[in-house]
């Protein structure tokens, strides 16, 4: 059985020190271990950012895709090879921004797939410019007088899209952002982990300091039921979204897969895909 150090390769991440993609990056090798996965049976494709590098810092199938589309790719991967566990990787300006419109549609669409943003709340690859996680008078680069739009608030929008697991952590939190990843994973259908992901070098405000201070963690309340959609929405609104746990799971809704007709449990790829030349002439006639 894998451990999570079967998870590792030799290629040494190049983010900064103290950068929380690292525990990011460690979480999830201990939940593929955890689960009792192997190197071969994971795939994890990712965007472009910082974030973005994370499918090449692990022993594992791996898809750098670009900017806001590691959602399609990894859609696509899980409907032909559903033996696969597929996990997307990317930050808040690749998933919040660019990525948007894939990231409603995955929540609709109901792939069973695990999507973990970290979320930094800036733009780091490119030196430190607003995302759409940046508050209002969030100083950078590219709005050196302050931000004047409102942050994008993603477990809301998760929940009012119709997701049927969101769920929230902070990378200093290793021990509760491991379980969340495995919960995700086990959950069937598309998940939603939003980090929170410190980024030590742009952004001064959002440290783990801050985060330590501010954010509620919903394990600790044995009353919260995470079925309870208008619960979790009533605990995001109560504490401005800065909460962590698992904040919705609704496991009665089927996945994509479970909705398609005659959709075989053995994965495309090892299916035989012959077709006799009586079959072929039939398909072209229809064309012709």
């Amino acid at each position: 059985m894998a451990t999570f150090k079967d998870f590792r390769n030799k290629v040494k991440p190049n983010w900064c020190p103290g950068c929380g993609d690292f525990s990011v990056l460690a979480a999830m090798q201990r939940a593929f271990a955890n689960l009792g996965l192997e190197p071969e049976d994971v795939a994890i494709v990712s965007g472009i950012g910082c974030s973005g590098r994370i499918s090449g810092y692990v022993n594992a199938y791996g898809f750098h895709g670009i900017h806001g589309r590691a959602l399609p790719i990894a859609q696509g991967l899980k409907l032909a090879n559903r033996e696969l566990t597929v996990v997307a990787a990317g930050g808040d300006g690749d998933g919040f921004a660019i990525g948007m419109g894939h990231t409603i549609h995955a929540i609709r669409r109901n792939v069973d797939i695990t999507y973990i943003v970290m979320d930094n709340q800036v733009y780091g690859l490119t030196k430190g410019q607003t995302s759409p996680r940046s508050e209002m008078g969030f100083k950078t680069k590219s709005t050196p007088k302050g931000s004047i739009e409102a942050p994008l608030a993603p477990m809301e929008m998760a929940l009012t899209a119709g997701a049927g697991f969101v769920a929230q952590a902070v990378s200093s939190d290793l021990k509760q952002l491991t379980h969340i990843i495995e919960e995700g994973i086990k959950h069937k259908g598309f998940s939603l982990i939003n980090v929170y992901s410190p980024c030590v070098t742009y952004n001064k405000v959002n440290t783990y300091d801050w985060f330590k201070e501010h954010l509620v963690n919903l394990d600790k309340d044995e009353s919260y039921d995470p079925s309870d959609r208008q619960a979790a929405m009533q605990k995001l609104m109560e504490h401005n979204g800065l909460v962590t746990g698992i904040i919705y799971q609704n496991k009665e809704r089927k996945s994509y897969e479970d909705l398609i007709p005659g959709f075989r449990e053995t994965a495309l790829c090892k299916q035989d895909l012959k077709i006799t030349q009586e079959q072929f002439d039939k398909l072209v006639a229809e064309f012709a």
